[in-house]
């Protein structure tokens, strides 16, 4: 079967230099760009990560320093790669987590704006997870009853996460095929920075999601705790966090 899409979606899958978001970097993405008419393009590109990949992240996904030495930075790439997935929604696995909160540092580091919050995220791991409870190889032989071959190449991960999606819309009743309605069922909190460190309460309103202060509104915590708002931008915290936390600042000294 196919998905119902209305706007273009983008399946990706990132290989990294590791998996924290604050700190590390891509060093090859995949893009399967799914248009409503059916028609598919895949595209691969090695990314230098600027900073040494570790042995034990090459261990997973087999790229080298030496395999990315002559490949672009993402700053090079990025103008050409937000104006690709302008207007477009995404999905992927465990990407609500990992792959898009990763994709968003990297766009602010390299200073292009985009505003990925306008767009819809169906992460494929969420719903197999609230499914089935797997992996993504125990995925694919799952719900298409095939080996993945080729696990942890980017390309090979984002047409399986795309088979297995399509497969997911089709075994079980409940999830529509619509991408409003998967994007819905596969986020887990409802997030307002994409790690997931503020989230909204069932009110609304922007609650920290950890540390001493989790369940608690930001700006009551701010108006209580000046310092705390330092404390977080000073700190390692993703970018984009301390984007929202700013916004939320500002909103503040408004009153």
């Amino acid at each position: 079967m196919s998905l119902n899409i209305k706007n273009p979606l983008i399946v990706f899958d990132l290989e990294t230099t590791g998996i924290d978001v604050a700190k590390d970097r891509i060093v090859e993405i995949a893009t399967l760009k799914i248009f409503p008419n059916g028609d598919r393009e895949s595209k691969v590109r090695l990314i230098n990560p600027g900073i040494p990949i570790p042995p034990e992240a090459t261990a997973v996904h087999g790229i080298t320093d030496e395999d990315v030495k002559d490949a672009p930075t993402f700053k090079e790439i990025a103008k050409s790669l937000a104006n690709y997935i302008e207007g477009c929604d995404f999905a992927g696995f465990n990407s609500n987590r990992f792959d898009l909160p990763l994709l968003a540092e990297e766009f602010l580091r390299a200073g292009v704006d985009v505003d990925l919050k306008k767009r819809k995220f169906v992460d494929v791991q969420t719903i197999f997870h609230k499914m089935e409870k797997r992996t993504l190889a125990a995925a694919y032989k799952f719900y298409l009853d095939k080996e993945l071959v080729n696990a942890h190449s980017a390309e090979a991960d984002t047409l399986a996460t795309y088979e297995i999606l399509c497969a997911q819309v089709e075994r079980y009743p409940e999830l529509k095929n619509d991408i409003d309605s998967l994007s819905e069922f596969s986020s887990f909190n409802r997030n307002v920075d994409f790690a997931g460190r503020i989230i909204l309460n069932e009110k609304g309103v922007e609650v920290f999601n950890f540390g001493k202060h989790k369940g608690k509104p930001v700006l009551e915590v701010f108006k209580k705790e000046p310092s705390y708002y330092s404390w977080m931008m000073n700190g390692d915290f993703p970018l984009y966090t301390k984007k929202v936390l700013t916004a939320l600042y500002l909103k503040l000294k408004q009153e």
